[in-house]
């Protein structure tokens, strides 16, 4: 008997699983881009576990008043402190967990009815996404009563507090008042007399020029340094006039006999500033050798060399209060440093190039500081970044403020901006304007400080004259006003 085989047609995979593709479109093509249908009651118990879950604490809210006080007295102290739920309403944030009702914090009650828990559920299906972590119910409907419930795993986002600007003050405009001329190099440096009665500037002609404030006539020359002057500082508290030069020495004068009675030798390399510390007798000078001394100035003994800093420091202040000791450098970074131990507080990174410049507020614990990028405000004592203060396209070399909170910044190229210190508003864009005989490349300002009043600023320039500025008197606020509009202001990190 002969069998038949039937041959059975093989076919690849490839094929097998087209086929099953196939097969499975056909079956759904009716229902293709379709939503899954939804089931009512499903929904309808998934609204009313979450409601149970997460607010039921607050179904039952006190009533108003003096009940509610008795309420929450008869908490168990255990229970308060051991994750109880303390129900706070009528202010947003309250300050802390646990603070009583009364009559003016009472939340209003509200019941749980069938309305309310369909409206829940409506909004829950449209949002299409869960409640936040520790919403309360009014939170879900939008209810204008404000009440916060704290427990032990509940969270509640506090928005930041939105941003203001602030609107300038106005201050008049300031103009040229007097060109003083005598030096015959750069003049590098300005320190006024605290007595207000004179001034004294050091010049590229290595020589320190002493000029009565009031009339800008020359009272004394002083002769000593081979090379520039780079810094001075007039001392509240005796007789001396304290400078530093290129020629890498810090001289102490005595101006009862005008000549040379200390030297502070330490130095490897040219001293760029000086300032005197307020209240103790130490002067700190700051060097193209990338540290700043702590001189005794008695002794001239070097108490501290403050090193950390990795090019030339270019500009130090001093105060009372720590930290103690600020010094900018070409490396772009601010040091804040604790005195007493010689060590750095706090190292400031923002500015991006050479930091050339430094400013005290007379009166608030702030400073400013000065780079090409910006010129940034900080805070004590930690140093934390206020604002910027953008504009000043220029490299800007030095900065002064009075009490009047006005800002000035020289730059490189003869710019002079006046700034408003707390909302930052550049009022005021000077040119300065070279004398007779010069380039117009020598228009530069070096170093400007206000005098003890704060209503005269002095600058040392390029084109070898000090330059003196006042305030407009005849300026108002109709004849000069305030171009300012305000700006969406946007959080900066730094």
């Amino acid at each position: 008997m002969a069998l038949v085989e039937d041959s059975v047609v093989k076919h690849s995979v490839h094929t097998l699983v087209f086929r099953s593709l196939k097969r499975t479109h056909d079956m759904f093509l009716c229902q293709e881009g379709q939503a899954i249908p939804e089931d009512e009651l499903a929904l309808k118990q998934k609204a009313l576990c979450k409601i149970q879950d997460e607010h039921f604490l607050v179904k039952n809210m006190p009533n108003v008043g003096e009940p509610a006080i008795r309420a929450i007295q008869r908490t168990p102290e255990s229970n308060r402190q051991d994750g109880g739920v303390v129900v706070m309403g009528g202010h947003p944030y309250p300050n802390a967990p646990g603070v009583l009702l009364s009559k003016e914090t009472a939340a209003v009650p509200r019941s749980l009815t069938e309305e309310v828990v369909e409206r829940v559920r409506d909004e829950a299906i449209m949002a299409d996404k869960p409640p936040p972590m520790g919403a309360s119910l009014a939170d879900m409907l939008g209810d204008s009563s404000q009440s916060l419930v704290l427990s032990k795993g509940t969270q509640q986002l506090v928005p930041r507090k939105a941003l203001q600007t602030i609107k300038p003050r106005w201050h008049p405009p300031w103009k040229l008042m007097r060109v003083i001329s005598g030096h015959l190099g750069w003049v590098r440096c300005i320190s006024v007399d605290p007595s207000n009665e004179w001034f004294a500037t050091g010049s590229n002609d290595r020589t320190i020029k002493l000029w009565e404030l009031a009339s800008g006539r020359l009272k004394l020359t002083l002769t000593g340094h081979i090379s520039t002057v780079r810094g001075l500082a007039v001392s509240p508290r005796h007789p001396y006039l304290f400078s530093a030069g290129e020629d890498k020495q810090v001289k102490c004068w005595d101006l009862e006999y005008n000549k040379v009675i200390r030297h502070y030798h330490g130095h490897l390399s040219g001293v760029y500033s000086l300032s005197l510390h307020p209240t103790i007798d130490v002067l700190v000078s700051g060097s193209r050798d990338a540290t700043a001394r702590v001189w005794d100035i008695r002794t001239k003994a070097c108490v501290h060399t403050l090193a950390g800093h990795t090019n030339s420091v270019a500009d130090i202040l001093t105060q009372a209060a720590n930290p103690q000791v600020v010094t900018a450098s070409h490396d772009s970074t601010i040091r804040l440093w604790d005195l007493a131990a010689g060590k750095t507080k706090a190292v400031l990174t923002n500015h991006k190039k050479s930091v050339r410049a430094l400013a005290l507020h007379p009166n608030e614990f702030s400073f400013a500081s000065a780079s090409p990028d910006n010129i940034k405000v900080w805070k004590f004592p930690d140093g934390n970044f206020l604002q910027n203060l953008t504009g000043h396209q220029a490299i800007v070399n030095t900065l002064a403020i009075n009490t009047d909170n006005v800002l000035v910044s020289g730059g490189d190229n003869g710019s002079i901006h006046f700034w408003d210190w707390h909302s930052g508003y550049n009022f005021q864009k000077l040119q300065t304007a070279v004398q007779p005989g010069s380039l117009d490349s020598e228009a530069g300002i070096f170093h400007c400080t206000y005098d003890m009043s704060g209503c005269r600023l002095i600058t040392a320039e390029a084109d070898k004259t000090i330059k003196m500025y006042k305030e407009d008197e005849t300026a108002t606020e109709e004849s000069h006003p305030i171009a300012w509009k305000p700006e969406i202001v946007r959080r900066k990190r730094y």
